[in-house]
């Protein structure tokens, strides 16, 4: 990133309320959106006459160009939408969002993700019985991405393969196979997140403490991965504010820089293992994230043992352990001993992690939320505050084409 008065840096963090799949009814998605952008402008100290850009992923339905008319911007410079799938894209929309204010194409720029599954079809829900498609869709107002994701998932879906929580149960039993990883490893995921969502008053599980006995008890979903290795289905917004230090010198409470950011997919890697069963083997028992990983760091002039607290995307248990791997956190296959030595754990752990409660816990808000978690730890304002903390790692999905991004107070 540069280094001069242009450098970019998050000033303002904004949130709606929170709600189970279908618990949002009196509000429309799209008025979330607008809430939580409001949100982070007046956490920032500014007002909409100071953005110019807007940015989102993962298919928003909520257009930019609509938004700067309701938010009442005086001009929209920027808009931008990552073409990552799902939650791959939190990180490089807001990395997106950086190099526009660094560039000089905006001066201020929102990242928001709203999602409001009951009211629209569940996101990442298998296309059906419906026939694919390679050519132009049938229907105008289909998107092409959607016919070719659907000619993809045709070699997989006749075999069973037609939701997420298939597609990488078999990524996680190759990791078994390959490393000896546990089911009890993986839950210590699920319990360390939960632990830290009790102390989130936001956190939609908050109030339901977990043990390892209750997460062994809970029903199978896909083997290995039970009901609580699965992430929550919610209903929600979040947003962040990027500028540059130059104008974040005025912002109600200091700048988080962004130090480093990347994105981007393996070679041949597709859709990822949910839809491309044809990549190495080293490459599909892991989170198909070591080439955004080595970029990342390399920019952020930071390393993993650089790292006070981690926001890792949580959409499966499993998918952290094969994320803390592809980081550099330890070594391949050492990802479940990790999390069972209790480094995730706050506030003693060697790597604090989702100390919100992550997507499995707080909310599935596809990762943005945890670049919002991200901004407090640095802030000082966290829940489950780590002390001193001056970086922090987040990603976004492990498995899809993704993005990481690290944060730091300097």
């Amino acid at each position: 990133m540069t280094t001069d008065g242009r450098a970019a840096c998050v000033v303002g963090v904004g949130e709606t309320r929170y709600a189970k799949w279908g618990g949002i009814a009196d509000t429309s998605e799209y008025q979330l959106a607008v809430e939580a952008v409001l949100a982070a402008i007046a956490d920032a100290g500014m007002t909409p006459d100071d953005v110019d850009g807007l940015a989102s992923f993962a298919e928003d339905r909520n257009e930019a160009t609509f938004m700067a008319a309701d938010l009442g911007l005086p001009e929209l410079r920027y808009a931008s939408l990552s073409w990552l799938p799902g939650g791959g894209g939190a990180c490089a929309a807001v990395a997106n969002a950086a190099m526009a204010v660094e560039s000089g194409a905006a001066e201020a720029v929102v990242v928001y993700r709203s999602l409001c599954q009951g009211q629209f079809r569940r996101f990442g829900q298998g296309p059906g019985n419906m026939p694919a498609r390679v050519g132009p869709p049938r229907v105008p107002h289909v998107r092409r991405a959607t016919s070719l994701l659907e000619a993809h998932v045709a070699f997989t879906m006749p075999f069973g393969m037609f939701s997420p929580p298939i597609a990488y149960a078999m990524v996680l039993r190759r990791h078994m196979h390959r490393f000896g990883t546990t089911v009890e490893q993986m839950g210590h995921v699920a319990v360390t997140t939960r632990a830290h969502a009790a102390r989130n008053p936001r956190a939609v599980m908050g109030d339901r403490a977990m043990t390892m006995d209750d997460y062994l008890a809970s029903r199978m979903v896909s083997e290995p991965f039970r009901l609580f290795d699965c992430c929550l289905e919610n209903d929600g917004a979040c947003a962040v504010l990027i500028t540059t230090t130059e104008r974040a010198a005025d912002s109600a409470k200091g700048p988080v820089s962004v130090l480093g950011a990347a994105q981007g997919a393996l070679k041949g890697f597709g859709h990822g293992q949910y839809s491309n069963v044809g990549m190495p083997d080293d490459d599909y028992a892991s989170a198909g994230a070591r080439g955004v990983a080595a970029r990342m760091w390399a920019r952020s002039g930071v390393g993993p043992s650089d790292i006070d607290v981690a926001q890792i995307y949580d959409h499966f248990t499993g998918l952290v352990l094969l994320s803390l791997e592809d980081f550099g956190f330890c070594g391949r296959g050492e990802g479940g001993p990790f999390a069972a030595s209790g480094a995730l754990a706050w506030p003693h752990g060697a790597l604090p992690t989702n100390t919100h409660g992550g997507s499995l816990s707080e909310a599935y808000i596809h990762g943005l939320n945890h670049v919002v978690e991200g901004v407090r730890q640095l802030r000082g304002e966290s829940t489950c505050q780590v002390d001193g903390a001056e970086t922090c790692l987040v990603t976004s999905a492990a498995g899809v084409p993704t993005s990481a991004l690290v944060l730091g107070r300097r």
